[in-house]
């Protein structure tokens, strides 16, 4: 559809969650001689803020990251952080991050606070069938250059990047456990409101094991400073691309990225990587590192650990507790979809990859395997 930036046109619920019109006088006076939205679609994929690809006049292609519509946590989507550190990160540093552009705190021109960052050309790769096309050595670098990027975003010097402020490593692993418990109490009351009634008593048995297997402040295992945290790393949350060697174009959807704990990042990694012998499958996440080529999780850690020299210690409780912290987030997909507040497809199948999470869970703390 085409909108004009001068003289607005179309109507807001041709796109769910844009507001045409408020856009287009917002990017005329923002993008002075950006001309109309010759194009807008929502980029399939998206569970959690919403993600725009925009075309302009004359071709330039331009991205808008707003909230989710719906049961949304007091806490969670907030653009605000989401573009600080975007910015702070493509000021010098090694973490390939797209390029911001502007930030929109008027809620009123869209109907939620948004931001706007250059396209990034890449693929991304979640399912199989993504990997026809994809070398074994490829798809061997590509997990190396994954480590890399993860390696290096523990890695950053905050204070150098202006960061110094964005969370508190301190304590982080028990607030975490605090914070994603106020989170699933919030999407129950959310799910009862509809009238459905989820039984999963594993849950409340899991959150007691976690406490009780809290390990101690990680300062000292992370070299002793502050780290950023990506909050969701994993391969289909980059654009990639092959040629002529397998790069991380760009790391996105950083709307959970604060100061903690690194090895919250790499459980959670460990648990949307997927191997041919795995017995479970999720309803989120990419599956395609189960292709000939891809490192194992265990090659993943040991290129991890020669990257950054963290100590390892525990990991067992990082990948049971990213399961748990995982399984809290899709309940809360499940939440709003319950709500018809969710856009796109795939919806009606997230909650039942909770469960699963929960026994993987125990499973990790009971065996240690990873």
């Amino acid at each position: 559809m085409s909108v004009d930036a001068e003289q607005p046109a179309g109507s807001p619920s041709e796109v769910p969650g844009i507001d045409l019109p408020g856009l287009a006088g917002w990017l005329a006076r923002q993008l002075p001689g950006s001309g109309r939205i010759a194009a807008i679609e929502l980029i399939a994929g998206g569970r959690s803020n919403l993600t725009y690809a925009i075309t302009l006049d004359g071709g330039r292609r331009v991205v808008l990251r707003r909230p989710p519509l719906g049961h949304v946590q007091p806490t969670a989507h907030d653009m605000g952080r989401e573009y600080r550190v975007l910015t702070a990160l493509g000021g010098g540093t090694a973490v390939p991050v797209p390029r911001t552009l502007a930030f929109c705190d008027d809620e009123d021109v869209i109907g939620a606070r948004f931001y706007l960052m250059d396209h990034v050309e890449g693929r991304v790769l979640r399912s199989r069938e993504d990997a026809e096309d994809i070398a074994p050595e490829q798809a061997r670098g590509l997990s190396e250059a994954l480590a890399e990027a993860l390696a290096a975003i523990h890695t950053v010097d905050v204070d150098a990047a202006g960061l110094a402020d964005f969370g508190r490593p301190s304590g982080y692993m028990e607030r975490q456990l605090a914070r994603w418990r106020r989170q699933w109490d919030g999407s129950q009351e959310a799910i009862r409101a509809t009238g459905a009634v989820r039984d999963l008593p594993e849950y409340d048995r899991l959150g007691t094991r976690l406490a009780e297997r809290m390990p101690p402040d990680s300062a000292g295992r992370a070299g002793g400073r502050a780290r950023l945290v990506h909050g969701d790393f994993r391969l289909d949350n980059a654009l990639v691309r092959l040629e002529p060697r397998p790069v991380i174009a760009a790391v996105v959807d950083w709307e959970m990225s604060t100061l903690g704990d690194p090895l919250s990042d790499l459980g959670l990694t460990l648990v949307y990587w997927a191997e041919a012998a795995d017995a479970d499958e999720l309803p989120v996440g990419a599956k395609i590192t189960a292709a000939p080529g891809f490192f194992t999780r265990r090659e993943f850690i040991d290129r991890y650990a020669a990257l950054t020299g963290f100590d390892l210690a525990d990991l067992d409780f990082y990948v049971a507790f990213a399961c748990f912290k995982l399984a809290v987030i899709l309940e809360g997909i499940h939440a709003r979809y319950l709500q018809k507040a969710t856009v796109g497809e795939g919806f009606d199948q997230i909650g039942e990859g909770v469960p699963v999470l929960l026994r993987r869970a125990h499973r990790t703390l009971d065996t240690g395997s990873l």
